[in-house]
């Protein structure tokens, strides 16, 4: 128990330090003026309440991946808490900022459209390709896992019902200006939100459930029954040798610690900020949060796990939701922790396909303050999503394929940002800080393209091997970043 506190404490400085920090290197400027005040349109530039943007960029964010990537990486044990609070404050929140800020003071646009302006338009052309196919990804998966959930919850109603109930709300989300609806029921969502994850972090201390420390012996306390009725305990530390935890664990965990997917989201809050001062709380503090949110629900599956309550098995990840909601706030708290659990895929889903159709429209120049251009541009947006659909119900291992590549994509994505941060940083003189995004851009590449070369999605190149090339492509990724970096800041010094 003692290193998940200990690593909460972490999250909650970082939350008041690390933070200021970055801000002196951002050079934040209150005065500076902000894109909802100098392109306001009343659909997609639209200033609002200072609660309310934090709120909608939590809610943004913290998706799918802080409670089923974390889950999951429980299964590598305590090592666990202390990556996604490493990851969480050096890495994921210092990525939200930055590129947060970079594209408020690019007029707000998408993060392909803002990389472009500093690595050139091939840059931007595949960023605008590999943005889209992740956006269709997110809104395919962020679509059925609470499906999955609310079929479980309801099993009266066909899963393919919630399908099209979650679709027709995403399409409505993606279509009205971002103050009529996003606007308006995001703070119902955040109050379920809220219950869910203060509920189930009080309910851990209450109901005594066992975490183990790092230095502790990684051997679940307690037997569990398997699927065929045998009793057997977990082991944590055959879990973590037989796992390859680099890279596995830090792609499993995604969004938790990192995820380029919130650069993408980015592009939305950006245009409806009053003031730069408030990018710390937006984006770097958001992130923070879905740090605390990915912690307590890794937590609480290893709190499952030492009791013998359920099987760690990656497929049974949705009944260990419903499991920890239950067994900590009985059946009516439960009912609503689990309506917190759905509420944050379902508010990444529809901002995430509201984010690829201002992508879109940017890169095509289609004015978006036409309601018949916006409906016809979401319509083919839409097309995409239930083609995905379609594959993901049509083949057994539908979903978990999707899932992979949407996890994967979502860090290698991560990658194209850092370029373009760091690229900025040496334009505006800000070179000495470079190291900053660098060194976890580093080595995610290493991450990446290790995971990639060895993954049966990817090329199937035995472990030694693919960790040799992932090391190249990292070392090939900071020579290529420090010389075009320095390479474009001379040029603008002989301007």
């Amino acid at each position: 128990m003692l290193t998940f506190l200990v690593c909460l404490t972490a999250l909650v400085i970082a939350y008041f330090t690390y933070g200021r920090y970055l801000e002196r290197v951002a050079a934040i400027d209150p005065a500076r003026s902000v894109p909802s005040e100098t392109l306001f349109d009343g659909v997609d530039y639209v200033p609002m309440p200072r609660w309310r943007v934090f709120l909608i960029q939590l809610l943004n964010i913290a998706g799918t991946g802080p409670i089923f990537g974390a889950i999951l990486g429980a299964a590598f044990g305590p090592v666990a808490f202390l990556w996604i609070t490493l990851g969480g404050i050096f890495m994921g929140a210092m990525h939200d900022f930055l590129s947060g800020v970079m594209l408020v003071r690019n007029d707000g646009l998408s993060i392909p459209e803002v990389a472009g302006r500093y690595l050139g338009t091939g840059m931007r052309q595949f960023m605008r390709l590999f943005s889209v196919v992740l956006l269709v990804l997110v809104g395919a998966v962020f679509l059925l896992s609470p499906a999955d959930i609310l079929s479980g919850m309801v099993p009266s109603v066909p899963h393919t019902v919630w399908v099209w109930l979650i679709l027709a709300y995403y399409f409505v989300a993606t279509l009205l200006p971002i103050d009529k609806i996003i606007g308006r029921i995001y703070p119902v969502f955040g109050a379920i939100l809220l219950f869910s994850a203060v509920g189930v972090f009080i309910g851990m201390f209450v109901k005594g459930y066992p975490l183990l420390n790092v230095w502790d012996t990684w051997e679940a306390p307690l037997a569990f029954s398997m699927v065929d009725g045998a009793k057997t305990t977990f082991s944590y530390q055959a879990y973590f040798d037989a796992n390859h935890f680099i890279p596995i664990f830090f792609i499993t965990v995604a969004c938790g610690m990192l995820s380029g997917f919130h650069s993408t989201q980015t592009a939305i809050i950006s245009r409806t900020m009053k003031s730069e001062k408030e990018g710390r709380n937006t984006f770097y503090n958001m992130m923070v949060l879905e740090g605390f949110i990915a912690m307590i629900w890794a937590a609480a599956a290893m709190g499952v796990y030492n009791l013998g309550l359920q099987e760690v098995n990656a497929s049974l990840a949705t009944g260990t939701v419903g499991i920890i909601c239950r067994d900590l706030l009985g059946p009516v708290g439960g009912i609503i922790a689990l309506l917190g659990v759905i509420v944050l895929p379902i508010t990444s889903g529809d901002t995430a396909l509201r984010s690829l159709r201002l992508s879109v429209s940017e890169s095509l120049h289609i004015d978006q303050s036409s309601k018949a251009k916006r409906l016809g541009l979401s319509a083919i947006i839409f097309a995409l999503v239930a083609v995905i659909l379609v594959f993901a119900k049509s083949s057994p291992d539908g979903f978990n394929l999707l899932w992979r590549y949407f996890a994967w994509s979502n860090q290698t994505l991560s990658l194209f940002a850092f370029l373009g941060i760091s690229v900025w940083m040496f334009e505006n003189s800000k070179a000495k800080w470079v190291w900053i995004p660098l060194i976890p851009a580093a080595w995610y590449t290493f991450v990446t393209v290790t995971y990639i070369a060895n993954a049966q999605i990817g090329f199937h190149i035995p472990w030694t091997p693919a960790y040799i090339i992932g090391v190249c492509a990292a070392v090939a990724y900071v020579g290529i970043v420090v010389w075009y970096g320095k390479k474009r800041a001379a040029r603008l010094q002989k301007l």
